[in-house]
């Protein structure tokens, strides 16, 4: 008897789990082939220079407008139609396919693995961890959207860029918002209970938090003044040296360009450095402020890591080291992720970068035909995605080459003497330590 009520009680808590996470996995599902079949668009309209919005979706071949409920449903359309054109009869490339679904299963598995998995289970449940699971969806859906508007925007840049060694500027700047605001939004839903707690991003006091909106300011300055044409746009002339039916050109002046570059830098840098001076141990600020603060830094941090390495390579060597594209990529990685992430992320991507040299050898090897090269922008997507979705391996790494030395702590911050436990989280010891009463507890070790 005690077994089959023991069943009994298990099926009825399979089937509320069912109950609670199904209908949201389906919208979620829905909501990602949707955001593919937009990817779908952006990856053929934006190298081409045309409008996103207008004109509406068509067949490349016939021109007859695609009606969304019939041609131009996500995934079904494709798949009802057999990839052809109900009015020509032309092929639909699988392309648009294949984007929809990759970006819908991108959006229904991290809703799985941050939701419905528990933060018990071994390595799938360490991915994203207490923070993600006890919020729910509900509570966490500022950070959601940012994280798969991430991952949704790493997939059209990489596609782009393999294909035309180019990133529109406008997929990184738009990845870069919706983080900024989701931070801006998300501590309304939990930090407004709860002032010192985990978080998703490692939180910052006010010495890098005013360091953070010293450095913005300085880039909206330079951006103003680089659209008022006051500053010059570093390599306008490139097109001019890049031959018919070439993706690259060699350009002789590359230092020159560089040069300007940094001087489009100088006020970020400036506003970086008095906004460090001016909040220098100014203890920590609210959970609204930190939380935008800390995405703040991380875009300067994931931005200007790659742009220091291309200004300085570009000097060493007279050719260009790494495309602006990269650097907004990573700011973009930045914002969404925080300052420490987009560290981790540089120096993963040479590995990707060493597994596709290989891979591509021994294709040519035993296949035959030309090596295929591709630009530096996949390799750090791909590392993003390492990071994003194998932290436990990533920590296990960390423990073994740097044993002893714990990364940064994930968690907003408070002060001691404010009346609130500030709780710092050890995601490499596993422990939150409590600075008002001087001690320790064992948690989980992801982020939040």
């Amino acid at each position: 008897m005690l077994a089959i009520a023991s069943s009994n009680i298990d099926g009825l808590l399979l089937e509320a789990e069912l109950l609670r996470h199904v209908p949201a996995a389906l919208f979620v599902l829905a909501l990602g082939a949707c955001v593919g079949s937009f990817l779908g668009v952006v990856i053929h309209r934006l190298p081409l220079g045309m409008r996103l919005l207008t004109p509406a979706s068509q067949c490349p071949s016939c021109r007859h407008p695609l009606r969304f409920f019939r041609e131009n449903f996500p995934i079904i359309g494709w798949l009802a139609l057999r990839g052809r054109c109900r009015y020509c009869r032309a092929p639909i490339p699988v392309r648009y396919l294949a984007i929809e679904v990759v970006c819908a299963v991108l959006f229904v598995g991290i809703y799985v693995l941050a939701y419905w998995v528990p933060p018990s289970t071994p390595f799938l449940g360490e991915i994203f961890g207490q923070w993600w699971h006890g919020a729910g969806i509900g509570g966490s859906l500022p950070m959601y959207l940012s994280l798969t508007g991430l991952l949704g925007g790493l997939l059209a840049m990489t596609i782009i860029d393999a294909r035309t060694f180019t990133i529109p500027m406008q997929v990184p700047l738009a990845v870069t918002a919706i983080a900024l605001a989701a931070s801006a939004a998300q501590p309304f839903l939990t930090a407004a209970h709860t002032p010192a707690q985990t978080w998703p991003l490692p939180g910052v006091d006010w010495t890098w938090g005013a360091a953070a909106i010293g450095g913005m300011a300085g880039v909206l300055l330079s951006t103003t003044l680089l659209r008022l044409g006051v500053l010059r746009a570093s390599f306008a002339d490139y097109d001019d040296y890049v031959k018919d039916g070439e993706t690259l050109g060699e350009y002789p002046h590359a230092r020159r360009e560089v040069v300007r570059e940094v001087g489009f830098l100088l006020p970020a840098i400036i506003g970086f450095i008095a906004g460090w001076m001016i909040g220098y141990e100014g203890g920590y600020p609210p959970p609204l402020l930190q939380s935008l603060f800390a995405s703040m830094l991380g875009y300067l941090v994931g931005a200007g890591l790659v742009w220091g390495v291309r200004i300085l390579g570009t000097l060493a060597f007279g050719r260009e080291a790494m495309g602006l594209g990269d650097v907004h990529l990573m700011g973009a990685v930045g914002a969404v992720l925080g300052w420490w992430d987009p560290i981790l992320i540089f120096f993963i991507a040479p590995f990707s970068g060493l597994a596709w040299a290989a891979a591509n050898a021994l294709w040519h090897r035993f296949k035959g035909g030309p090596r295929r090269e591709i630009p530096y922008g996949p390799h750090l997507a791909m590392a993003t995605l390492v990071v994003v979705l194998g932290t436990p391996g990533v920590q296990w790494a960390w423990e073994l080459l740097l044993p002893g030395t714990t990364m940064p702590a994930d968690g907003l911050k408070e002060d001691a003497d404010s009346g609130q436990a500030t709780l710092l989280v050890d995601w490499t010891g596993g422990e939150v330590f409590d600075s008002m009463h001087g001690s320790s507890r064992a948690i989980d070790r992801r982020r939040g």
